[in-house]
Parts: C-alpha cells; sequence; structure tokens
C-alpha cells in the first residue's frame, strides 16, 4: 500500500515513534523457549461435494468479484454476513478445543474441512489464488498464511488458525491464536497482547471516524507492550468477496476515508516479538520472521453500525 504522506508535523510525529521502536526491539532478543518452524509435506487439497455453493474462484483460483469502494450492506446483505460470520466463530472455537500436542496441522485442517463441509459452507480459503488447504496454520514463527502440513504439534507451540466460511453466498473470517501444552510466558504474553491490541482497535469503529484511527491505536498499544506490527497484513472489505476494500492498515497512516453505517470488514493485526520483516517462502504463502520470532494473530469481522460497531464473528 503507497502511503502519501501530507503533514511535516505528522510525519516528523511518526518517525520518532518509529525510530524509537527499532531502538526498543533491537535490545529485545530474548524470545524465549520455542521450535522454530520449517514447511513439511502438504497433502492433496481436499474435495468439496457440488451440492455446497461455491465462490466463483473455486475451479480456477482466481476472483472475479470484488467491488471498487467500500460496500455499504442492506439489510438483506448484512443478515447474510451474520449467518456466515456467527458459522465460522462457532468452527473457530470447535478448532480450538480440538488442538493438542501431537496432531499435525493437516489433521486440523482435515478437522475443519469436514466441519465446514457438514454445515453446508465452503473453506474460502481453498483454492483461493491456487491456495491448497482450507484453513490457514501459522505456528510460532510463521507470521501469515501457513499451510498446513505433516509437522505436529510440539508441546509450547502457538497456533493462529485462519478460518473463513462462504455460507449462503457471503463470506465469514475470524482467527485466533491458540496455546499448544505448555506455553513459556513470552509467549502467552505475546497472544495475550495482541488479543488485547485487535480490540482496542475495533473499540474506535463508529461512523464518521477514519480508518486510520485503527492502525494508530493497534501500533501504539502494541507499542506500549513492547511488540511490533507486522505492516504486511491488512483487514479487508469482506461480503460476497472475500477480499475488497477498504484496506485496514494495524499502524499508523494516513487513510482520511471514514466508515459508514453497513460496512464490513476485517480487523487482524500480527504482533512480532522481533522485527517487523518477514520472508515469503518459496511456496508463494507461508510467511515467516526474517528473525525467527513468534507472532500472533486475532482477527474478528466487524459491522459499523448507526450508533457505533458489532462484532459479527464473536460468540
Amino acid at each position: 500500500m503507497l502511503i502519501t504522506l501530507t503533514s511535516k508535523t505528522t510525519k516528523s510525529t511518526i518517525s520518532k515513534f518509529r525510530n524509537t521502536c527499532k531502538y526498543f526491539w533491537s535490545k529485545k532478543r530474548n524470545f524465549g523457549e520455542y521450535a522454530l518452524v520449517e514447511p513439511a509435506f502438504v497433502t492433496k487439497m481436499k474435495p468439496v461435494p457440488i451440492t455446497i455453493r461455491k465462490p466463483d474462484y473455486y475451479k480456477s483460483g482466481s476472483t472475479m468479484i470484488t467491488p471498487e469502494e467500500p460496500e455499504i450492506k442492506n439489510a438483506k446483505q448484512i443478515q447474510r454476513m451474520r449467518e456466515s460470520c456467527k458459522l465460522a466463530a462457532q468452527i473457530l472455537n470447535k478448532i480450538g478445543k480440538f488442538i493438542r500436542v501431537g496432531i499435525t496441522t493437516d489433521e486440523v485442517d482435515s478437522f475443519a474441512h469436514n466441519l465446514i463441509i457438514a454445515n453446508r459452507a465452503y473453506p474460502s480459503p481453498l483454492n483461493y489464488k491456487q491456495f491448497p488447504k482450507s484453513i490457514c496454520t501459522s505456528v510460532n514463527n510463521v507470521a501469515c498464511h501457513g499451510i498446513p502440513d505433516c509437522r505436529p504439534l510440539l508441546d509450547g507451540d502457538i497456533i493462529n488458525v485462519d478460518v473463513t466460511v462462504f455460507f449462503n453466498g457471503y463470506h465469514g473470517d475470524c482467527s485466533k491464536t491458540f496455546l499448544v501444552g505448555n506455553v513459556d510466558q513470552f509467549g502467552r504474553d505475546l497472544v495475550k497482547a495482541t488479543e488485547t491490541c485487535l480490540y482496542q482497535g475495533i473499540s474506535v469503529c463508529k461512523p464518521g471516524e477514519r480508518f486510520s484511527t485503527i492502525g494508530q491505536c493497534i501500533e501504539r498499544k502494541a507499542y506500549q507492550f513492547g511488540y511490533s506490527v507486522v505492516p504486511c497484513f491488512v483487514g479487508h472489505g469482506i461480503g460476497k468477496y472475500f477480499h475488497g476494500p477498504p484496506d485496514i492498515c494495524h499502524f499508523a497512516n494516513y487513510n482520511n476515508e471514514t466508515m459508514e453505517p453497513g460496512m464490513t470488514f476485517t480487523i487482524e493485526p500480527v504482533l512480532s516479538q522481533g522485527s517487523q520483516e518477514i520472508t515469503i517462502l518459496e511456496d508463494g504463502w507461508t510467511a515467516i520472521t526474517t528473525d525467527g520470532a513468534r507472532t500472533a494473530q486475532f482477527e474478528h469481522t466487524v459491522l459499523i453500525t448507526q450508533t457505533g460497531v458489532e462484532i459479527l464473528t464473536e460468540e
């Protein structure tokens, strides 16, 4: 995302803030006890019954339905969003109870896939831009878009599970970072702080508020906890389309566009114990931290109402 700086005062303030952060992160070297993750064998893409309603990209991998401007949804569309988001939240909750030491992320994916299909929904990530699995599973130093594979979960891992379902023609999207077994205090603190930052960003949402306020609040809170925000990953508009406008940055930015009633979008910050920098692996999806630091992510889909904000993916 290209950001144009229009205020010298704002530019100077944010520059000073970021320089302070870089100094702090350069001194923070103890990330705790955990295993660095390397990609393992990935099984074949799972089939979806012909009776399940599917998004436009399910065969080609290329999406065709994306609005040019943030969509203002009517009452019927909002109700469909509530239904899809409720299902996504329920499935994510069941996955959290299924996760344990020793199972593979491929087994987690199979569990999720079967749950989604049983509820007459389509797992949105499946073949979206050729993504080969039904959910994303990002463990320890995998910042985002981890592909479920045959690596077993270890005692002390943290794992983000990102679930999106396509149900009755609409996508519902959410994620949580779960603790696997006995996670050290460094990891527990990171996970707790990331969830706090998500709700900090949600708390400022209301009609007429700038989208930039979300990122400013999240980055400020993350810095107070001693973490950096990975800027490469943004929230997004969602509806009949998986991803669309607006882009929701989780760091200080200059987006002056405002929220309006009827808008639905995700907020999904990724916090790192160390650097903001990531590397995309050869699979084209898996993003790992360049310094091996752990990351955590939490996500909700929200609706801007006439008076404030409604979290659609909260049970």
